[in-house]
């Protein structure tokens, strides 16, 4: 019943700047985890960073850290991700998933995900 839709991906110059939007429907907690992930071709799935809606703090890890912003509309249930700076080695498909609330932001564990949205950089 928990759906998550990530929109916003496309082609993008390096250095160029980008948003993707990520909705949730369906989830009866007031305020809960949500997080951006992605998964560059031939690797792993990796973190980009979480917020947790009741309060808006984030976390960032280290691959995109000081070239993002995630943010929050909770009128429109809805977390963003807006991304600068953007390198060769940006381009993945990019996941929005969320979870139940935790103490800590970095906490956070993420049991629904959206089909993706993919993010292509060149020069």
């Amino acid at each position: 019943q928990v759906q998550v839709v990530e929109s916003g991906g496309g082609s993008v110059q390096t250095g160029g700047s980008l948003s993707l939007s990520c909705v949730v429907s369906g989830y009866t907690y007031s305020s809960i985890c949500m997080a951006w992930f992605r998964q560059i071709p031939g690797k792993e799935r990796e973190g980009v960073g979480s917020i947790y809606t009741g309060d808006g703090s984030t976390y960032y890890h280290d691959s995109m850290k000081g070239r993002i912003t995630i943010s929050q509309d909770n009128a429109k249930n809805t977390v963003y991700l807006d991304m600068n700076s953007l390198k060769i080695e940006d381009t993945a498909m990019y996941y929005c998933a969320a979870g139940p609330p935790q103490s800590r932001v970095n906490y956070c564990k993420f049991n629904y995900w959206g089909q993706g949205t993919q993010v292509t950089v060149s020069s």
